[in-house]
């Protein structure tokens, strides 16, 4: 079984940020604890589907060695069998130009590890490769898998990123084709495919139901090895409402 995962876009656009919250939720659905790390600073879409404020945010934790992990963790408000917190990227340029240095990536790494003692697993929600912090997932997790749109570009996508990995010495050992229709030709070789999800708003995920959720499940057992014995819902489970804090000092251009 592969206790941390690090899930990298293979290019802008793939779906990675939400893929992450809905694996890490199967994963919590099946009651686990599971932790879902930030390494998108640019776009920080994972900022969207954590309740409240955040404050202290993940570049703090690289940033500012008197920040505990504990401190920028947000629990997500779903009603799961086992723990899903979130550790988002929200923060003005300054303090993301910051948390892209060489140093913080080392802190990144050490992050990764952190979390690895405290939940059964570690999804990192990966970038395409092209940063000091994406490069630290890569290597400081047990797994890497690629994320592609299910379509002819997401497969070049896919070719493109596996040749930077190897760059910086890594090897993605799974992918996992996302948004999939039934006019798209999977990603070849694909270990999982997901289908397109009506409902993009990040309010509405997990969206955990008897349609959507099997595939998820097949995608998360590809990604940590393991087989997951489940039952979904004939209903989402995520029901509660809730309101988004965004800051009065700044807003980040991805949620503007």
């Amino acid at each position: 079984m592969k206790r941390t995962v690090a899930l990298v876009g293979a290019t802008g656009g793939a779906g990675t940020t939400r893929l992450c919250v809905e694996v890490a939720a199967l994963l919590a659905h099946a009651g686990r604890d599971v932790a879902v790390l930030d390494a998108a600073f640019a776009t920080q879409g994972l900022a969207r589907h954590a309740p409240g404020r955040i404050d202290p945010d993940a570049t703090a934790l690289l940033t500012d060695t008197d920040v505990d992990l504990s401190d920028a963790l947000v629990d997500h408000p779903a009603d799961l069998a086992g723990r899903l917190a979130l550790c988002p990227a929200y923060a003005p340029f300054e303090r993301l130009a910051r948390a892209k240095t060489a140093e913080a990536a080392e802190r990144f790494e050490d992050l990764i590890t952190e979390a690895a003692r405290e939940f059964d697993h570690v999804l990192v929600d990966t970038p395409p490769v092209a940063a000091n912090q994406a490069v630290a997932a890569a290597n400081a997790v047990e797994r890497v898998a690629l994320v592609a749109p299910a379509t002819e570009r997401g497969a070049d996508a896919v070719q493109r990123a596996r040749g930077r990995l190897a760059d910086v010495g890594v090897t993605a050992e799974t992918v996992v084709a996302t948004r999939a229709t039934d006019d798209d030709q999977p990603v070849d070789a694909a270990d999982a495919v997901v289908p397109a999800n009506g409902d993009a708003a990040p309010a509405s995920a997990p969206d955990l139901d008897a349609e959507f959720s099997p595939a998820v499940a097949r995608a998360a057992e590809a990604l940590v090895a393991a087989e997951l014995e489940v039952e979904f819902p004939t209903e989402g489970v995520l029901n509660a409402a809730r309101e988004e804090y965004v800051p009065d000092e700044y807003v980040p251009d991805s949620l503007s």
